[in-house]
């Protein structure tokens, strides 16, 4: 069964559409966006288990260019 979650992002100053154009061309990614508030960025991901979901946030998506920190809400 496929897991998908929210990932909020911390962006570095003046590379957030940058990094966010990265992140929606990352595979798991079904949507990227800059948002406004106490985080930069938004992700809808998706895996196909919990071990997969952790694989791609911390190899992939904290990898890109420009993103500082990550917080990621598994929807239930």
């Amino acid at each position: 069964m496929a897991v998908t979650a929210v990932v909020l992002l911390k962006l570095e100053p003046g590379k957030a559409r940058q990094a966010i154009q990265r992140i929606g061309r990352v595979v798991g990614v079904r949507e990227a966006h800059v948002i406004t508030g106490p985080w930069d960025g938004i992700c809808m991901a998706e895996a196909r288990d919990l071990s997969a979901l952790g694989s791609l946030v911390i190899s992939k998506i904290q990898r890109v260019d420009g993103v500082e920190d990550t917080l990621t809400c598994l929807v239930v």
